[in-house]
């Protein structure tokens, strides 16, 4: 089960950006990024603020942000998109002009997901649709490149588990592997997000560059992602489950690729809710 997220910006990215991302340059005037994509610091301390941004510690060199967010100066900066899967708040967008696009029943019903109220499920079951789908998303990657982010996070890899049969691996991997190209394309680097059903698929069909893997120590999935990526790896446990999951991460893997403790909902440090660790 994955973390909450802020809501995002706009779909449509401003003219301004579209502009900066065609011609090359990010929205502060410097150079476009060069078409090698950089990695993150290996075992670099992480911080996700998905849920909301903030100054992150002085001691934190990579930091994973909403897409609606700007990255911060002098980090290795990880733009999150919902790529899978709507957000609640995007629901006037798909249901009207793009309403093709979305997975339906057999009662013309959209598939939601069942832990996610109000996201629903992008219909990558032909090529067509993959890249109809993929060219509204490579626009917001885009925008990621664009604000000057290093990395691209798409979630919902795995959303194909939860299509009641109408989607598979196959069509997943088939849609990653735009989004992929497009990343590239634009210099950043991609990371396959959770979905050990993937195997090596993700890294050499996809071509993901790095893995972020949550709740791997609680459901004994991290060696899934270390045998394909090394130390390319950033684990989130969270502190809804028992805490054994991340002492026991620490013990096992601390050493070599980032891992963090964050409370579920991944709120700002403002928020008393706030909860974070690193080892």
């Amino acid at each position: 089960m994955r973390a909450l997220r802020s809501p995002l910006a706009k779909t449509i990215l401003s003219t301004t950006t579209v502009l900066a991302a065609v011609i090359g340059v990010t929205l502060t005037g410097t150079s476009a990024q060069a078409a090698t994509p950089s990695l993150p610091p290996a075992n670099g301390q992480f911080d996700y603020q998905i849920g909301g941004a903030y100054t992150p510690a002085s001691s934190v060199s990579i930091v994973d942000r909403d897409r609606s967010s700007s990255p911060v100066v002098g980090k290795y900066n990880i733009c999150y998109v919902n790529a899978f899967q709507t957000q609640p708040e995007e629901k006037s967008f798909w249901t009207g002009s793009h309403s093709d696009l979305l997975l339906k029943n057999s009662d013309g019903s959209y598939v939601e997901d069942p832990d996610w109220k109000g996201e629903y499920l992008l219909d990558t079951s032909t090529a067509a649709k993959r890249t109809s789908i993929a060219g509204i998303v490579d626009g917001w990657i885009d925008g990621c490149q664009s604000k000057g982010y290093q990395a691209v996070e798409p979630d919902n890899l795995d959303s194909w588990t939860r299509s009641k049969g109408k989607l598979t691996k196959a069509n997943a991997i088939a849609y990653a592997t735009l989004l992929a190209t497009h990343a590239h394309a634009d210099g950043l680097a991609i990371a396959q997000k959770n979905t050990t059903e993937l195997g090596s698929a993700g890294k050499n069909t996809v071509k993901f560059d790095f893995a972020i893997a949550e709740e791997c120590q609680f459901n004994t999935e991290c060696d899934a992602y270390t045998d394909v990526y090394g130390n390319n790896v950033i684990e989130i446990e969270y502190t809804d489950n028992r805490r054994s999951a991340y002492t026991n991460a620490c013990a096992a893997q601390g050493k070599t690729i980032s891992v963090i403790l964050r409370d579920r909902d991944v709120v700002p440090s403002s928020d008393p809710a706030y909860r974070y660790e690193y080892c």
